[in-house]
């Protein structure tokens, strides 16, 4: 499976990853980046300029600019304008080249000779070759590299290049995402062969070939990069790309009433009661689109509470998930059934989801074993009450009142639920690597190939890997590599909706919800163009006329 960041950029990457989930705690006077002039009167029409900083609200810090050792969209944002990969997905969701001028696929589908553009730079001046692509791969794969990325680079049967801007590399066997996977960022290897890359000063001052370059990096408040006036593709028009730490949504809007950003994620209900006024419409534009993630609660399957199905298909018959998407997103989303959201070609539109039923739920608890009720209406089991604690990140209201509502809702069928909110990097270091946990609330963001197999995958449990669950299933281990090792577009389908109905059945996850994508930008960036890939893939091309731009050099 495939992943990209989120609603801003389309930059092409191949990993997946939590959307919306690592956050840096501050205080609410976080300072402005820097001081911005006052606008001048719109213009009705514009010429694209030169000049201006672009200042994003982020509720995350990023926890380390080496994409293939990040398992966060923070980190993941950053980097898709630092870095490229060899394809990426234009406009239209189609795959093209990124730092691969152009490439060929053999007849059989298992070889893909890409060839390099000869004019690409790293930002300190050093020629991007083939080397620096051998070298990526190579370090993706090795054991001793603590990356949940390397299972599309192990299909590999040989990788060579016969001279500095070619590189072909060859499958044994079809391998449907192979094409698609390339879109990895490619590390520079003058600046890390033979060198641990878990400890590399790149993870603080990444150098890349991307359209804009690393200047700094102040914990806990920003990450500030500019323009690459060298890229490729041509140099953006606007000088910086400024990433604001603000944990809070509020305190993000609020920031960006007053011009201290330009550019952030609505909540659902910023975007319906709170922006629709005459003055924020003539300074703000937004958006919405169906996002390319889903939000799910997840059981510690190795947990002795939830390694009876009956027990998770209770808990997601309590929850009524049209009450989160009324409640939570005012109606701007909608369900999850599986891991494949609406609109995909392999999206199982016939899959029977487990309805909005107490008393059905009732009845599966009491199959289980949980009949009888304490002095508190808890259900009890061997003198023990049942309860157990979501465990979410900090910085995001959507999933803590989605939690909350799914609190009551179980609390009705005689469930305790318990809410824990943790700070990111302690989330994943502290508990989810160690498999600390009984149920998390998360989400993840994907890409156009179907292709799971790093999440569901019985192999993928160990600690750092994303099916960190522990969700084992012969069926699906078979059927998930069935998936990727054809291109028949029928058998593939067949083969994941197959996978859908399995985990529609046996509920690993709670599939709760697919929220609308709400972006909102100033008005005052001009340039910016919705497509099918959100508005982020043409970002080289925002700009700022010249009489509105706000920010000095």
């Amino acid at each position: 499976m495939s992943l990209f960041p989120d609603s801003w950029r389309f930059r092409s990457s191949t990993l997946l990853f939590l959307f919306f989930c690592n956050v840096h705690m501050m205080g609410c006077s976080t300072p402005a980046p820097e001081a911005p002039r006052q606008p001048v009167a719109r213009t009705a029409t514009a010429t694209p300029e030169r000049g201006d900083a672009l200042v994003e609200g982020t509720i995350g810090e990023a926890s380390t600019l080496i994409p293939i050792l990040a398992s966060d969209s923070s980190s993941h944002a950053v980097a898709g304008q630092v870095y490229n990969g060899l394809i990426k997905y234009d406009k239209n969701l189609n795959i093209t080249g990124d730092l691969a001028e152009r490439y060929e696929i053999s007849p059989d589908g298992l070889t893909i000779t890409f060839h390099l553009r000869r004019t690409v730079r790293w930002h300190d001046g050093a020629p991007f070759t083939s080397r620096d692509v051998l070298y990526t791969y190579r370090v993706t794969i090795d054991p001793k590299t603590p990356t949940a990325y390397a299972e599309d680079f192990k299909q590999v049967k040989q990788i060579t290049a016969p001279d500095d801007y070619t590189v072909r590399v060859v499958y044994g066997v079809p391998f449907a995402p192979a094409l698609a996977s390339w879109g990895m960022n490619i590390l520079p290897a003058h600046l890390l062969e033979g060198h641990d890359i878990t400890t590399s000063p790149l993870a603080r001052k990444p150098v890349g070939t991307g359209p804009y370059r690393f200047k700094e990096w102040i914990a806990g408040q920003k990450i500030v990069l500019e323009a690459n006036n060298d890229y490729f593709e041509g140099r953006p028009y606007i000088d910086r790309y400024i990433y604001r730490i603000i944990p809070d949504s509020s305190t993000m809007y609020m920031e960006l009433k007053a011009g201290g950003i330009d550019l952030m994620n609505l909540t659902p209900v910023q975007y319906a009661r709170q922006t629709s006024n005459a003055q924020f419409t003539s300074r703000f534009n937004k958006y919405r689109y169906p996002s390319s993630g889903y939000l799910y609660m997840g059981y510690n399957l190795r947990h002795p509470l939830f390694g009876d199905q009956r027990i998770r298909q209770a808990i997601t018959a309590a929850i009524n998930k049209d009450e989160l998407i009324q409640g939570v997103l005012f109606g701007m989303g909608q369900k999850s059934l599986g891991p494949i959201v609406p609109g995909r070609w392999a999206y199982h539109a016939g899959l029977k989801d487990i309805g909005y039923d107490p008393k059905h739920a009732a009845e599966l608890l009491a199959q289980a074993g949980w009949r009888d009720r304490n002095s508190d209406g808890l259900l009890v089991k061997n003198g023990k009450p049942f309860s157990f604690t979501i465990l979410t990140n900090q910085g995001n209201q959507q999933r803590l009142m989605t939690a909350q509502i799914v609190q009551q809702r179980l609390r009705l069928i005689g469930i305790e639920v318990k809410i824990r909110v943790v700070e990111w990097a302690a989330f994943l270091k502290e508990f989810i690597n160690k498999g600390n946990f009984e149920v998390v609330l998360l989400a993840w963001s994907i890409s156009q190939d179907p292709d799971m197999y790093d999440i569901w995958h019985s192999s993928k449990t160990g600690p750092g890997e994303l099916n960190f669950i522990g969700y084992k299933n012969k069926e699906v281990d078979r059927l998930l590599v069935e998936g990727r090792g054809t291109f028949d577009i029928e058998k593939r389908k067949q083969a994941y909706f197959r996978i859908q109905e399995i985990l529609a059945e046996e509920q690993p996850y709670t599939f709760l919800y697919v929220p609308d994508s709400l972006p909102v930008v100033s008005s005052r960036i001009r340039g910016i163009e919705p497509a099918p890939a959100g508005i982020g893939h043409n970002q080289i091309k925002w700009f700022v006329p010249k009489n509105e731009q706000v920010y000095l050099p």
